[in-house]
C-alpha cells in the first residue's frame, strides 16, 4: 500500500489483494492509517482482486469509523471484498473504464459433515451482512443485489452507478485492470490476466497441505 500526503488529504493506493496469504492485512492497513496525523480526508484509490473477507470487513469498518471524510476512487478493479471496502466512501467514484464485481463469499474447507453444515450456515450469515453493506447505498432492490451476488456480476461504472453502488463516474484511467486466472467464475474477457497462475482454490489448498492444516479460509 502506498500513501502520499497532500495537505490534510491522505491519498491511499490500495493496489493489491486483501488478507494474509493474499496481500495486505487489516492490521497492516489500519496501522498505516493510524500513523497519519492531522488528516481531514482519506482518498482511497482501489485496484484490487479482493481477498480475505474478514480482513476486508475490518478495513471497511475502520474507514467508516474514521473521523476523516473518506473518498473512494475505483481506478481499475474493485472485485470481491474490495467492492465492500469501496462502500466505506462518503463519496464513491469509478473511472469510466473501471470495473466492480460482487459475488457470494466462498470457502475452501475440510472436516466432518457437521463441520461443513456449520460452515455453510456461517457462510450464509456472512453473505447476509455483506448484502446489508451494499444496501446502505444501493438504489437497486435487495433482491436484485442479492441476485447479482449469486451470479458473480461484473459491473461497468455506468452499471454500478445505476445500481447506486457508486455516486459518480470520472474520466478514463491509464491503469489497466486485470484479474488472476482461475480466481473467478466468469470475468470479462478483456480483464483476464496475461500471466497464467494456478486457480486460487488449488493454490490455497497446496499451501494448507504443506502447513499440515485443515483449511477454513473465507474469501470474497
Amino acid at each position: 500500500m502506498n500513501i502520499q500526503m497532500k495537505g490534510g488529504t491522505a491519498e491511499v493506493l490500495l493496489y493489491e489483494d486483501i488478507g494474509g496469504w493474499f496481500g495486505i492485512t487489516a492490521d497492516q492497513f489500519i496501522r498505516e492509517i493510524k500513523s497519519l496525523k492531522n488528516i481531514t480526508t482519506i482518498n482511497l484509490r482501489i485496484n484490487s482482486n479482493g481477498g480475505n473477507v474478514f480482513d476486508g470487513v475490518a478495513i471497511y469498518n475502520y474507514l467508516k469509523s474514521h473521523p476523516a471524510r473518506v473518498e473512494v476512487d475505483v481506478d481499475g478493479l474493485a472485485a470481491s471484498i474490495a467492492s465492500i471496502i469501496a462502500m466505506a466512501g462518503d463519496e464513491r467514484r469509478m473511472a469510466d473504464n473501471a470495473w466492480m464485481m460482487i459475488h457470494d463469499p466462498w470457502i475452501v474447507a475440510a472436516g466432518t459433515s457437521g463441520d461443513l453444515r456449520s460452515i455453510a450456515e456461517t457462510l450464509d450469515g456472512v453473505r447476509a451482512t455483506l448484502l446489508d453493506t451494499y444496501m446502505k447505498h444501493a438504489t437497486a432492490s435487495r433482491d436484485d443485489i442479492s441476485a447479482m451476488m449469486a451470479a458473480e456480476t461484473w459491473l461497468t461504472a455506468a452499471q454500478a452507478k445505476d445500481a447506486g453502488l457508486i455516486s459518480a463516474i470520472t474520466g478514463d484511467m491509464k491503469i489497466a485492470a486485470s484479474v488472476r486466472d482461475g480466481w473467478f467464475r466468469n470475468p470479462p474477457d478483456q480483464l483476464k490476466a496475461e500471466e497464467s497462475k494456478p486457480p486460487r482454490n488449488k493454490r490455497v489448498a497446496e499451501i494448507s497441505a504443506r502447513m499440515g492444516m485443515t483449511l477454513r479460509r473465507f474469501k470474497l
